[in-house]
């Protein structure tokens, strides 16, 4: 599970990230409310935890951003304002819950994996595109009725070409979403699954749906 946490202090961001990571989550930190929102529209996560009062954007605008624009992740708020206003205009704005400070880490454990167990009902269960069907509950691919074995990576790339359908998606955002690793230029391993990607879901007399753009990366989309 890959967690975006938005906190503006140092100290609670990086005992929040380490618990978290020893709890066996991925974790990414920004610290301001605009390089937050960037990472969200950017990257797919589980789940964001942000902070109310944040530089440059606050957390209310972050995630009423994040709604406008269609991305449905799912938003936990931490903040020291406890009225009953502001936990109010927080869950209208989209937030899924809110946790006051000071709080117990054990407390925030327990609201992410109530929120993440819930979750799933949020998504869709099937991403379609063309006659190329990818159920999300059982990890199967069918292009016209026809099932294709895939691998775990290529099923999670598929995945993100298909979540993110009509986007070219550059290598370096691949490698990060598929492998959370930093791309290389001297690494192929991208387009090496692409290409073992395209012979599986792309038949001789079928219509092409993963479309290279020059010198930018991969985009999936009927047609260009």
């Amino acid at each position: 599970m890959k967690i975006l946490l938005v906190e503006d202090e140092i100290k609670t961001a990086s005992y929040l990230q380490r618990g978290l990571r020893e709890n066996g989550f991925v974790v990414d930190v920004a610290y301001d409310g605009e390089d937050g929102l960037h990472l969200a529209q950017e990257r797919i996560y589980d789940l964001i935890i942000v902070d109310v009062m944040l530089p440059h954007r606050d957390g209310w605008s972050l995630i009423s951003e994040l709604r406008r624009s269609g991305n449905q992740t799912l938003a936990l708020f931490l903040t020291a304002r406890d009225a009953l206003s502001d936990r109010i205009k927080g869950l209208e704005l989209g937030a899924d819950a809110y946790l006051v400070k000071p709080f117990a880490f054990s407390e925030l454990l327990a609201n992410i994996r109530t929120l993440l167990r819930r979750g799933p009902a949020r998504q869709p269960e099937t991403l379609q595109i063309h006659d190329l069907k990818i159920d999300l509950i059982h990890s199967r691919v069918f292009r016209a009725g026809r099932r294709i074995d895939l691998t775990p990576k290529e099923f999670q790339l598929l995945v993100l070409l298909a979540r993110r359908k009509g986007e070219t998606l550059s290598r370096t955002v691949i490698a990060d979403q598929v492998w959370d690793m930093n791309f290389d230029s001297d690494t192929n391993v991208v387009d090496v699954h692409i290409r073992r990607l395209r012979s599986k879901v792309e038949l001789p007399d079928q219509k092409k749906l993963i479309h290279t753009v020059r010198g930018m990366g991969y985009v999936l989309e009927e047609e260009l």
